[in-house]
């Protein structure tokens, strides 16, 4: 890591926020002093801002954050996300041959590079031309850089903004190239099995009821993890060991694919990661800000999509509060480091999401009953999912979660925000604007 740099100075700045649902210009901290503050020398000198927490709730659409509000907040309350004083709206479509609506590996490979590709890209142009990566790029230029997912940490989001590849299946030279190219300081998340070789199962063995597709260890590339730990990283793969957890550089893998089991609901769904989101964005912002110079960490709750993909709202909805305090441990560091951009955004909306009064007369049937019904292969025109009950109404009232299919749609997502930078992410725009508002952040 870079020397520690003292002095940084901020001044008061006319931010856009939204306030009751109208978009106003309001006084905020935060904003960078730049060449008009000599005295701040973060950012070899200039006094900008070097650091960028950027937060994707994986699959997370308009309807999923409503429904988390509902079901944690209740009508009155809001959730930290949609607290952050500046909103705005993002397109996701890809640049593909042959579908219009994108996958994870297009979208977040848009915010990594500014460049729109095919899905199941990482970060290369449509030719598979690699491409410059923010995170490679932040390391370049003397930043710290994180990880931090409850997917495997190899999986499309991370790996577009620190390693490139024509195919996102490829984790495991993923994984390699973090090692040997990138160099993030902090990896922390699932997907052991992509780090060890075939026969070494490590602390993670295959999990049960997956015969079709076994969760295995399958790197190609070696053993990683010994190559990980030979260049510096601790390496830790435990609640404990990751408590004790007191190193610069850190690798910890916490499950052998994504840290929970997604499944329809009853049909062995899980969300009990090892260790939360929340404490291992704690952790890795620990680690990343010994760095003065500044860093950029990713922060993914990929339990949104996965559980959305098996219209599955109970799971879904635990993702949403996952995600939801691991964004509490975010807002609490700006607050106390006002040169930081927070974002939190979703790549895409999955299960084309709405929100629907309980309704036996409605597609659910009779009875009051509210079957889930996936739709599949044309069965069923949408299915309903739950009651659930709104927060802090003492069950007087519910909800009623609507799936109109299985995959991806091509929603705008919500982007919120708050520090520098951040006013420039108002508005209705598409996903590689994000890429541009970053870099700014990062490298003036």
């Amino acid at each position: 890591m870079s020397e520690s740099r003292t002095g940084r100075r901020w001044r008061t700045a006319g931010l856009v926020a939204v306030a009751g649902g109208t978009l106003a210009l309001l006084p905020l901290t935060g904003a960078l002093a730049g060449a008009e503050d000599p005295g701040g020398d973060g950012g070899q000198g200039s006094g900008h801002p070097r650091s960028v927490i950027f937060v994707n709730g994986d699959g997370m659409g308009p309807a999923h954050r409503e429904a988390a509000r509902l079901d944690q907040e209740g009508f009155d309350g809001q959730l930290a996300m949609d607290e952050l004083p500046v909103a705005g709206l993002q397109t996701t479509d890809a640049r593909d041959p042959e579908d219009t609506v994108t996958d994870s590996a297009a979208a977040a490979s848009a915010w990594a590079t500014g460049v729109k590709t095919y899905n199941g890209a990482i970060s290369v142009d449509v030719d598979g031309e690699p491409l410059p990566t923010l995170g490679q790029q932040a390391e370049e230029a003397g930043l710290a850089g994180g990880i931090v997912t409850t997917a495997q940490v190899t999986d499309a989001t991370p790996a577009a903004f620190f390693a490139t590849s024509t195919d996102r299946a490829a984790q495991d030279d993923i994984a390699r190239q973090y090692l040997e190219v990138s160099r993030p300081e902090v990896i922390l998340g699932g997907g052991e099995d992509w780090w060890l070789p075939a026969g070494d199962e490590g602390t993670y063995p295959p999990r049960a009821g997956d015969e079709e597709d076994p969760e295995v260890s399958r790197s190609t590339q070696g053993d990683l993890v010994a190559q990980a730990q030979a260049q510096g990283y601790q390496y830790v793969s435990t609640a404990e060991e990751f408590a004790a957890a007191d190193s610069g550089l850190l690798l910890g893998l916490f499950a052998n694919e994504e840290m929970f089991q997604q499944r329809p609901e009853g049909e062995g769904d899980e969300f009990d990661p090892v260790v939360s989101l929340a404490d291992m964005t704690t952790t890795a912002l620990d680690v990343l800000s010994q760095d003065e110079d500044g860093f950029f960490l990713v922060v993914e709750e990929e339990g949104v999509d996965e559980m959305s993909h098996d219209n599955n709202g109970t799971r879904m909805l635990e993702a949403m509060r996952s995600l939801e305090a691991a964004v509490d441990v975010a807002r609490a560091y700006v607050a106390e480091h006002p040169d930081t951009l927070l974002i939190v955004t979703g790549d895409h909306e999955c299960g084309g999401l709405t929100i629907e009064d309980v309704d036996a007369e409605d597609e659910s049937g009779p009875g009051g009953t509210l079957p889930q019904e996936t739709a599949v292969e044309g069965e069923t025109v949408s299915g309903e999912d739950g009651p659930f009950t709104v927060a802090g109404t003492d069950g007087a009232h519910d909800f009623a979660l609507d799936w109109t299919t299985t995959a991806h749609t091509g929603v705008p997502t919500v982007v919120t925000a708050d520090g520098p930078g951040s006013e420039e992410l108002v508005g209705y725009y598409p996903n590689t604007h994000l890429h541009d508002v970053m870099s700014g952040v990062l490298f003036g």
